[in-house]
């Protein structure tokens, strides 16, 4: 297994493309390589999934792990964006809103997203420089 010290660790819906392309968006803007990825259908999410006594089939949400807490839906989207910096960590503030209300809109879109992004047929290869940062 990799080495996840100091990492946090995104689980994603490996057939969703909004997934996908939020994946790549981070790696782009991830310089500093903070962030790990797995799917939530993989060995590695599948164990994590476990380990918080999550869902292992039904994925309605990404999840971010940081350490030994994990956050789910809208909290976890904001706390990407309080950890990726570079100007992103102002989205954070949104925090403030109440998660019932925040999770409301994530819940819409997540409902939505094959309808509206379709799913993945195939996974894209990629680079070794990017596996590198995904976990099996």
């Amino acid at each position: 297994m990799k080495k996840t010290k100091g990492k946090a660790i995104i689980l994603f819906d490996g057939v969703c493309n909004f997934c996908d392309q939020t994946v790549n968006f981070l790696i782009n803007h991830d310089t500093d390589e903070n962030f790990l990825f797995a799917s939530l259908q993989s060995n590695a999410g599948q164990n994590l999934l476990k380990k918080f006594n999550l869902p292992t089939e039904h994925f309605d949400s990404f999840i971010y792990v940081k350490g030994e807490k994990y956050f789910t839906k809208s909290t976890a989207a904001l706390h990407i964006a309080k950890d990726l910096r570079k100007g992103w960590q102002l989205l954070y503030i949104l925090i403030l809103i109440p998660g019932p209300i925040r999770d409301r809109c994530y819940d819409w879109i997540a409902k939505n997203r094959y309808k509206w992004f379709g799913k993945k047929q195939e996974c894209a290869i990629p680079t070794p420089e990017i596996r590198k940062r995904f976990l099996n």
